[in-house]
């Protein structure tokens, strides 16, 4: 997971941050699964393709919106880029949460990162008109927009 984290970061979001921070952001990622993974509740869903892990989505209860699930993190290796393993996996987390019974899910992704907004639009989700700015550790916050599906 940590490897899957950290190649889509570099892919996707290099043009966002100092080359420092963002060199020790990506470190951070390829190491900080194991700690998620031992100290969480939350739901964590691979995809594999030929055995090899590519895609996996994190998501639990929203913090913020009670009945609904948030998507903490869905990440796609860069070589999975087009082979349908993130939409195979989008399916597989909505039809999970659909089951532990939540009404809907929402996430934040950056606002300038339109292959990601492209995704979730395809997969059904629409912005909610809810905009922030989330500071990923270098006291510059980046503008996210959220997303939002009714599961029911």
């Amino acid at each position: 997971m940590g490897e899957i984290h950290a190649e889509s970061w570099k892919a996707a979001y290099v043009g966002f941050f100092d080359p420092a921070f963002f060199a020790e952001a990506v470190r951070n990622r390829r190491g900080k699964w194991h700690d998620v993974l031992a100290n969480t509740q939350d739901t964590l869903l691979l995809a594999a393709r030929a055995g090899r892990p590519l895609t996996f989505s994190y998501f639990g209860s929203s913090p913020t919106r009670p009945g609904w699930a948030e998507l903490f993190g869905f990440y796609n290796h860069p070589d999975a880029w087009g082979t349908g393993s993130a939409g195979a996996l989008m399916v597989a987390s909505l039809h999970r949460l659909r089951e532990d019974g939540f009404d809907g899910v929402h996430l934040w992704t950056l606002r300038d990162t339109p292959q990601s907004r492209r995704f979730y639009a395809k997969n059904g989700f629409t912005e909610s008109g809810a905009v922030r700015g989330h500071d990923f550790g270098d006291g510059n916050p980046i503008q996210q927009v959220e997303y939002e599906l009714a599961l029911s």
